[in-house]
């Protein structure tokens, strides 16, 4: 069965029943109809996935992973603010007329800055330091930039990437893994989503610098499940579970810029039935 179902069920149950509710505070996401939207919460959540052993994919639902990984590279690859760059369309509630979604994101991970060995953005930072100094222990993004605030739509919620090489005796290549931090998560809405955005950007930058896809580690600060969600998640986690799918990259591709959502290759993903109509909070 797959593991990250084991790891979702698990979180999930801890957080109804031990976790604690915001009910009665001030918070800031309502409903659509203009109603308070509360959460059961737990504080610190760490999950740890091995692309090693197996893609991070639930099977109680369909997570759609060319979705997904479109999303990554509208971050990290075109590093665009823009929902006209984007073809889900997650972000519309977030956009102004233009398209944009302000200074954040994709935004931030362009922004050039100077280094002594020259100026990057901080992706093509990252894919410098890896063929370059792989064993540094500086090599990261953030997009939670503290200047900017105030011009994006939406605080970013998964706000950083740690990069960390590690090699055992005996390796033929070094194995890349990730720390994903992330301040806050719609449990029910993002969770696998996000796993598996950022495994299939572990899986592309591994390729793209010659290493083999390690460990994706994400903290999580505030993991809530919201009030209108309880239900239907109680539901999701008593689904049946199946063996993860088999998702690869194409190995010709070597560019982290050629990249496109064709190159994800994806066998075997049997899953339960989608949950469909999931009430947002904006």
């Amino acid at each position: 069965m797959s593991k990250a179902d084991k790891i979702f069920v698990a979180m999930c149950e801890d957080i109804i029943n031990n976790g604690t509710t915001t009910e009665g505070q001030k918070v800031r996401p309502h409903w659509e109809d203009g109603s308070a939207a509360y959460t059961i919460k737990q504080f610190g959540v760490c999950n740890r996935y091995d692309l090693r052993e197996e893609f991070p994919a639930l099977t109680l639902r369909r997570t759609a992973l060319k979705s997904a990984m479109d999303e990554v590279l509208w971050i990290y690859q075109r590093k665009s603010n823009n929902i006209h760059d984007l073809k889900s369309h997650i972000w519309d509630e977030w956009a102004d007329e233009t398209g944009s979604i302000g200074k954040a994101y994709g935004y931030q991970i362009g922004v050039k800055s100077h280094y002594p060995e020259g100026d990057f953005d901080q992706m093509d930072k990252v894919l410098y330091d890896l063929r370059n100094t792989p064993f540094s222990r500086r090599i990261m993004t953030n997009t939670y930039v503290f200047a900017d605030l105030s011009e994006m739509n939406l605080y970013p919620c998964a706000y950083s990437v740690t990069y960390n090489v590690t090699q055992r005796a005996g390796d033929e290549r070094p194995t890349l893994n990730i720390v994903l931090n992330q301040r806050s998560q719609d449990v029910l809405a993002a969770n696998n989503w996000n796993v598996c955005q950022y495994a299939i950007l572990l899986m592309m930058v591994a390729q793209t610098v010659g290493m083999v896809p390690g460990q994706l580690v994400h903290m999580i600060a505030d993991a809530h499940i919201y009030d209108r969600h309880v239900d239907i998640v109680r539901e999701l986690i008593s689904r049946p579970q199946h063996p993860a799918p088999r998702v690869s990259l194409n190995p010709e591709v070597t560019d982290f810029y050629a990249f496109t959502t064709d190159d994800l290759l994806v066998e075997g993903y049997e899953h339960g039935p989608q949950v469909k109509n999931i009430p947002i909070a904006v």
